[in-house]
C-alpha cells in the first residue's frame, strides 16, 4: 500500500508539474505576443487589428483608429484615396509640361485654375458627378465586405485589363506596391498643392529655379 501511495503521489505530482509547465509556456507566449512592437514605431505595441498579411503592413496606427473603426473599411478608404492621389500627382506634373491647344491662356499652376474649374458647370463638377456615381454603384459591395457577407478584398474591383495579377505572388507584390505608392502620392499631392499656393510656382518651375522654400 505504501508503494502504491508513493507511486500515485509521484504520478500526480508529475501531472501537476506538466500542467504548470504548459501554463507557464502559454503565459510566456502570450506575454511575447502582447509585447510585440510595431515595425514602424518600435516604442509602441502592434495595433491588434493589424497583421502582416495586409498589403503594405508596417504596424503603424499610433492613434488607434483601427481599433475604433472597421479595418476593412479603413483599408478600402486608404486604397481608393491612394489611387486618386497617384492620378492627381501625375496630372499635376503633366499639365505643367503640356496644355491642350483649345485652352488658350491657361493658368501656369493648377491652383490658379481652381476658381475656373470649381464652377458649378465646370470640369470639377463633372468629375464629382462621375465619382459619385461610381461610389453609389460600388457601395453595396463595400457594405457586404464590412459586414462579412462576402470575402471581397478591400479595394478589389476585378479591374486588371493587362492581366498583371494572374500570378498570386506577383499580385501580392503589386498590391503592396500600390498601397505604398498611394501613401507617398497622398503626401506628395498635399505638398504640391500647398507649395503652389504659397509660391505661385509649379513643381517643375520651382525645381528649375532652385526655389525650395516659399
Amino acid at each position: 500500500m505504501a508503494f502504491v501511495s508513493v507511486g500515485a503521489f509521484s504520478a500526480t505530482k508529475a501531472r501537476v508539474g506538466a500542467a504548470s509547465s504548459q501554463r507557464t509556456g502559454a503565459a510566456r507566449r502570450s506575454s511575447v505576443a502582447m509585447m510585440a512592437k510595431s515595425p514602424s514605431v518600435p516604442f509602441m505595441d502592434v495595433p491588434p487589428a493589424l497583421d502582416e498579411s495586409m498589403a503594405g503592413y508596417v504596424g503603424f496606427d499610433p492613434l488607434g483608429i483601427s481599433s475604433a473603426l472597421n479595418i476593412k473599411w479603413l483599408q478600402e478608404a486608404e486604397i481608393k484615396h491612394g489611387r486618386i492621389c497617384m492620378l492627381a500627382t501625375l496630372g499635376w506634373l503633366v499639365q505643367e509640361i503640356y496644355t491642350f491647344p483649345f485652352y488658350p491662356g491657361a493658368p501656369h499652376v493648377p491652383t490658379a485654375a481652381h476658381d475656373y474649374m470649381a464652377r458649378w458647370n465646370g470640369p470639377l463638377g463633372q468629375i464629382l458627378l462621375f465619382c459619385s456615381f461610381f461610389e453609389i454603384m460600388t457601395t453595396p459591395a463595400v457594405i457586404q465586405m464590412v459586414t462579412g457577407e462576402s470575402d471581397r478584398a478591400p479595394g478589389y474591383f476585378a479591374f486588371d485589363p493587362l492581366g498583371l495579377g494572374k500570378d498570386p505572388e506577383k499580385f501580392k507584390k503589386y498590391a503592396t506596391n500600390e498601397v505604398k505608392n498611394g501613401r507617398l502620392a497622398m503626401i506628395a499631392i498635399g505638398g504640391m498643392v500647398h507649395q503652389a499656393w504659397l509660391s505661385d510656382m509649379g513643381v517643375i518651375e520651382q525645381l528649375k529655379a532652385g526655389k525650395f522654400f516659399p
